[in-house]
């Protein structure tokens, strides 16, 4: 059996690694444009000069050997030949395989603004060489536009504030970190970036890119008219799969690859996981979609059903948070709990005994029993307790004939 896995992120390293545990026999090749294994998440660290490439490493530097992996890196796939079972590289080689995983992940997406695609001093945060152009920047830019507030763009304004750089951030929705927080939540937050002198515009759009006369950026042209002096934009406005290099195939895509409940695609012997399937928009999901994969592909039945996506934990400027499900009840229908302080917003979002969502903001302690009740949509409805005080304990029971009983799952 041979095994190609096509990226070296989080889906598939996590997916060569299983494949190794489950089978020290067959052949494993792993090809990547990157050169190095990192961990995404961490690039702002890189970027702030807290840490380096070394130290945003998630797996050993044996790995590939210690575990019998073939890694070619640094090259692209520009085509699959699924009735040969080849994966072609840009430099013509040929890599055959049995059973195939793509795991190519996302790129950054440039919104069509006008001169926002050819200007130069424009940067992404998506991959390391993004950090190195964005280095380059730094040295030649006082003054940065970041096109975007979601985590992305919130992780680049802390890299780029902690190099002294004056930051403007501009948001469509009406606050930062739209998906993760409520207004009161992100209220919280754009009141630390304020203090730190960052400017914050909500609700506007990204209009023009004002060019000088050598193609650099001069000015960011907002919706309402602002003009905002910058040498420097980043922009964190979603992401696109990596793709391209299936147009020649049958494999089914919708936004990206379709997979089944077993990660397999349309296409016999292939398998999708991570970023590339626009169902992994975090780092546990991918990991997780590239384990299952790979029990697969070994031929031992594994269903990813871990499709609880919506939970983010963060840390900006020393505020703990983390939110799960949804962030605002849809109608009336829904109670929200609220308990606010100085230092703590905490809000969960329920109705008949379920709860859909939550935010935990400066106390984050209750997390692990949140997710689960939200996770499982487990009914608390007979539970006579103050709903921030639930705990594992309550799911515990003593029957008539003494045995305990746990009903938490």
């Amino acid at each position: 059996m041979r095994y190609v896995i096509i990226g070296a992120s989080a889906a598939g390293i996590n997916a060569a690694k299983t494949l190794r545990e489950l089978d020290n026999l067959s052949e494993i090749v792993i090809i990547s444009k990157d050169t190095d294994v990192y961990s995404r998440c961490m690039l702002h660290h890189v970027i702030s000069g807290n840490r380096d490439l070394e130290k945003i490493a998630f797996v050993d530097k044996d790995f590939f050997s210690k575990n019998n992996i073939k890694w070619v890196k640094g090259i692209e796939v520009t085509d699959i030949n699924t009735d040969e079972k080849q994966v072609v590289l840009e430099n013509g080689t040929i890599e055959k395989y049995d059973k195939l995983l793509i795991a190519t992940g996302a790129s950054s997406f440039v919104p069509p603004v006008k001169n926002l695609r050819e200007a130069k001093g424009v940067y992404s945060l998506r991959d390391y060489a993004d950090v190195l152009n964005i280095e380059e920047g730094i040295k030649k830019s006082k003054k940065a536009v970041i096109l975007g507030a979601g985590l992305v763009g919130i992780d680049s304004a802390i890299g780029l504030m902690e190099r002294g750089i004056k930051l403007s951030i501009v948001e469509m929705g009406n606050r930062i970190l739209p998906l993760q927080l409520d207004q009161k939540g992100a209220d919280r937050y754009q009141k630390l970036f304020k203090d730190k002198a960052v400017d914050i515009y909500t609700s506007v759009s990204l209009e023009e890119v004002i060019l000088k006369e050598d193609g650099y950026v001069s000015k960011a042209k907002l919706s309402d008219g602002t003009l905002i002096d910058c040498d420097m934009i980043v922009v964190a406005a979603g992401v696109r799969p990596n793709i391209n290099f299936i147009k020649n195939t049958s494999i089914n895509v919708n936004k990206g690859i379709v997979i089944d409940k077993n990660c397999r695609t349309s296409e016999k012997d292939i398998y999708a996981a991570g970023d590339v399937t626009f169902t992994a928009p975090i780092w546990p999901i991918a990991v997780k979609q590239g384990i299952a994969a790979a029990y697969n592909m070994y031929g031992e039945e594994r269903v990813f059903d871990d499709t609880f996506a919506l939970r983010n934990s963060m840390n900006f400027l020393g505020l703990e948070t983390v939110s799960l499900g949804i962030v605002e009840a849809p109608d009336n229908s829904y109670t929200v709990d609220i308990i606010e302080t100085k230092n703590v917003y905490k809000k969960v979002i329920h109705k008949d005994g379920i709860i859909y969502g939550a935010i935990l903001l400066g106390d984050i302690s209750y997390c692990g029993v949140l997710h689960q009740l939200i996770k499982n949509k487990i009914n608390i409805s007979n539970i006579n307790k103050n709903i921030f005080k639930i705990d594992y304990a309550d799911f515990f029971n003593v029957q008539k004939d003494g045995q305990y009983k746990y009903e938490f799952v």
